[in-house]
């Protein structure tokens, strides 16, 4: 998923971008090119530049012999703030359920206070799933199930079967919903998971890590979110990895040749800066990357340009261009949070964000990024899902005595074992409601669906793949009506054979293009297998 790396946009741009937008070595650039790279002054760099170089025990950079040298202070996963949802998926006429450290929580928007709540998932009378209820007139979250009304604050407003004569029982304190502290930075809904008396004004004392250039208009910012059949720690190996990205999404990522092999494989020199507590640090060839655990993964990549009358031009040399002509900077900034949701399973969001090229993101829609990008996804889905069950059985905890990581390109995912394994031994605390034990694997098309782990929440592909299907129907009734002509026509032109004939084409035209639509709306937006001994 640094596989998800190129340049500027999702891979799935790479078909609609014209090339003087594509860096040089885009194969040494993360793929999930979720373009974002904050300038030197902003305030994502203060640790770069602070940060002492560490001493690699391996060229993998990252030492593995600190982390047992003394005892560290464990990081507490519930003291955290956690993404739930960009902005641009949500929906604020109904509630949305989502998952994240095995919490069941819904998100709805509050009319009166003009704000995203989280609160938890259950309605104080039966448990009833609050996300399956409604918005109601007043602007209130009613469960849908015996009709309890509830305000942004969780307090219950209004119980149907409570005599308007009697006891007020909605005013019980056990008649609340639980409500999550919540806030919205950089177009995404942040939750913190706890919802005791202590945490309710934790905003105050600590906020969701921010990115300056996703609120920048300067910069585009284009971002979605994807549900993945394998755990959070899988999930963050990933995205960190450049390496994979030549031979995994060989064909779909654009990468030159290599000298000794076809894909472009080259040596990449990863060097981590800083580990501690608050994450990592790390450089490579133009590019550095930080993780601020536990889930945000962003890498800044500048590329200079030659720019003249205020358009970018990547072919000129500093020779060809004219005195008039100076020299700026292309800055792409790429942020993967990756977001536990449960044991096995994980969830992507995205931000891409970049200085150039504005105005694709203006004309293209966001599905066609997407199509592509899901592509990108699914040809490593079932490596990690096989991989997390074979990193089970030996143990997470054991994963640097069963994992074979000599090169530097391996630097990244050495770093957050090495920081796993240091501040919370080895693996994600899920507290003690859940097992060790990973979900069964599904079939091949269930694990790889895209349908229910992306188009169902995002905007974009929903309303594309609503779209499409209305098209297809439309070309069968419309071949069925003109196959009828012919037959319920028997004069003037219907008589004459070539009318027939061109009227019997055109509904075998139509038909086809309906079936060739299904097969496209399948791959695209359900399931595409991706089969690596063919590319």
């Amino acid at each position: 998923m640094e596989a998800l790396r190129t340049p500027f946009f999702p891979s799935s741009t790479l078909s609609v971008l014209p090339t003087r937008f594509l860096p040089t070595r885009s194969y040494d650039i993360p793929l999930l090119h979720f373009a974002f790279n904050p300038s030197p002054n902003s305030s994502i760099y203060a640790n770069f530049s602070k940060s002492k170089p560490s001493t690699p025990r391996s060229s993998a950079s990252t030492s593995t012999e600190s982390v047992d040298s003394h005892e560290e202070e464990k990081f507490d996963w519930f003291s955290q703030w956690y993404p739930v949802a960009p902005l641009c998926d949500l929906d604020k006429r109904k509630p949305h359920a989502k998952k994240v450290m095995g919490l069941d929580i819904v998100v709805w928007w509050d009319r009166k206070e003009s704000e995203w709540k989280v609160f938890d998932d259950a309605c104080p009378h039966r448990l009833a799933p609050l996300s399956e209820g409604r918005i109601d007139k007043w602007g209130r979250l009613q469960c849908v199930y015996h009709g309890w009304c509830f305000n942004g604050s969780g307090d219950c407003k209004f119980i149907p079967q409570a005599p308007s004569d009697g006891p007020q029982v909605q005013t019980s304190k056990k008649a609340c919903a639980s409500v999550y502290p919540s806030s919205v930075q950089n177009g995404i809904v942040w939750f913190w998971p706890k919802t005791d008396p202590r945490s309710r004004n934790i905003l105050m004392k600590k906020k969701p890590p921010y990115i300056p250039e996703l609120d920048d208009p300067s910069y585009t910012k284009s971002m979605g979110s994807r549900d993945f059949p394998f755990g959070y720690e899988i999930l963050v190996e990933n995205v960190m990895d450049p390496a994979h990205v030549a031979y995994t999404h060989f064909r779909i990522m654009q990468a030159p040749q290599g000298k000794d092999n076809r894909e472009g494989g080259t040596p990449i020199d990863i060097n981590v800066k800083r580990l501690d507590m608050d994450g990592f640090d790390a450089e490579r060839e133009h590019a550095k990357t930080k993780f601020i655990p536990p889930c945000l993964y962003y890498t800044c990549l500048e590329s200079p340009a030659i720019q003249s009358n205020k358009s970018v031009s990547s072919a000129l040399t500093k020779e060809e261009s004219s005195s008039s002509d100076h020299v700026s900077t292309r800055r792409v900034l790429m942020t993967l949070l990756c977001v536990p949701v449960s044991p096995g399973n994980s969830r992507l969001i995205w931000a891409n964000s970049r200085n150039n090229g504005l105005w694709i993101d203006r004309i293209v829609p966001q599905w066609i990024f997407h199509m592509r990008l899901n592509l990108v996804l699914d040809s490593d889905l079932y490596l990690l899902h096989v991989e997390e069950r074979k990193i089970m059985k030996v143990g997470p905890p054991n994963w640097h005595k069963a994992c074979f990581v000599p090169t530097k390109s391996d630097a990244h995912i050495v770093a957050f074992r090495g920081w796993l394994r240091k501040y919370s031994g080895g693996q994600l605390d899920w507290g003690a409601e859940f097992s060790k034990t990973l979900p069964p694997t599904p079939t091949r098309e269930q694990l790889m669906d895209r349908y229910w782990s992306h188009v169902v929440y995002c905007r974009s592909c929903s309303v594309a793949y609503k779209g499409f299907h209305v098209l297809e129907v439309v070309l069968q009734i419309l071949s069925i009506v003109l196959i009828g002509i012919p037959t319920a026509i028997n004069h003037g032109v219907m008589r004459s054979v070539d009318g027939r004939i061109t009227v019997v084409s055109m509904a075998v035209l139509c038909f086809a293009a309906s079936r060739w639509l299904s097969f496209f709306i399948y791959k695209t937006f359900h399931f595409h297998d991706y089969k690596h001994a063919f590319c």
